[in-house]
């Protein structure tokens, strides 16, 4: 069973996105993997686990922070890791998509999983678009699979709670929402250990493709107001607000 796990490497939500020039400072960024590929991950190693197989891992290096993320993956039960040598920041979902399927085709993959959506833009597009471009079917809102010979049974979310179970034939792009156990914790020791002994295969971008949509400027949302904070008692709170009311002509 050969499967392959497309990544994203993104700016932790903890962080703010100080911005520089026209574009986010990413010098003063930290990065973390995705947390849907984080799933993604799990969700093959489970599979090799049961079935046997290997598992490699790949994703678009935009910034060159990705190999951070490829460490973490290696330590977590991936068997090979792959990146795209972009260093292209401004490149969107569907050129990521073209470079990721290029790269995969001759791979010889069996499943390809890839997080249902980035934590950074909430595109949800990755999937879908590699599947085009690799001709395979693709099935998104992912909670299990399970390898069978040539065809995998599949568990699809829907909203409202709802499920579905399908039988997906091989090869197939899915788009994992969550793995049926939480992503196993790597320690860090183990990651160190990949950083100094792993190796990361490079592959240049190849193809083109583009969203028609063209980045002009980043910039801090404009400050348009401020809230004021009324102190006193209920009586004397109360007597402001009218007061501020009126001065508005809405009293």
């Amino acid at each position: 069973m050969n499967i392959v796990v497309t990544i994203k490497h993104i700016p932790s939500i903890a962080d703010d996105l100080p911005v520089k020039g026209d574009n986010v400072d990413f010098d003063s960024v930290d990065f973390v993997l995705n947390e849907w590929d984080e799933h993604s991950i799990e969700q093959a190693v489970l599979i090799k686990e049961a079935v046997g197989g290997t598992v490699t891992v790949i994703g678009v290096d935009l910034i060159g922070e990705l190999d951070n993320a490829l460490h973490l993956a290696l330590a977590k039960g991936a068997d090979k890791v792959v990146k795209i040598t972009a260093d292209d920041p401004a490149a969107d979902s569907h050129m990521q998509a073209k470079w990721l399927s290029e790269a995969i085709k001759g791979m010889g993959a069996n499943m390809v999983f890839a997080g249902v959506q980035a934590s950074n833009d909430l595109d949800g597009q990755i999937g879908p678009m590699i599947a085009a471009y690799l001709d395979m079917p693709y099935i998104g809102g992912v909670s299990s699979v399970e390898a069978n010979g040539d065809s995998a049974t599949v568990n699809k979310e829907f909203a409202g709670g709802a499920g579905a179970k399908y039988s997906v034939s091989m090869p197939f792009v899915a788009g994992v929402q969550s793995a049926p156990k939480p992503p196993r914790y790597a320690p860090v020791s183990k990651v160190r250990q990949m950083a100094q002994s792993a190796t990361v295969e490079k592959v240049a971008p190849s193809g083109d493709a583009s969203s028609g949509l063209a980045f002009k400027k980043m910039a801090p949302p404009v400050v348009t107001g401020h809230a004021e904070m009324i102190e006193g008692s209920s009586k004397e709170v109360a007597a402001k607000i009218v007061e501020l009311l009126k001065s508005k002509g809405l009293a």
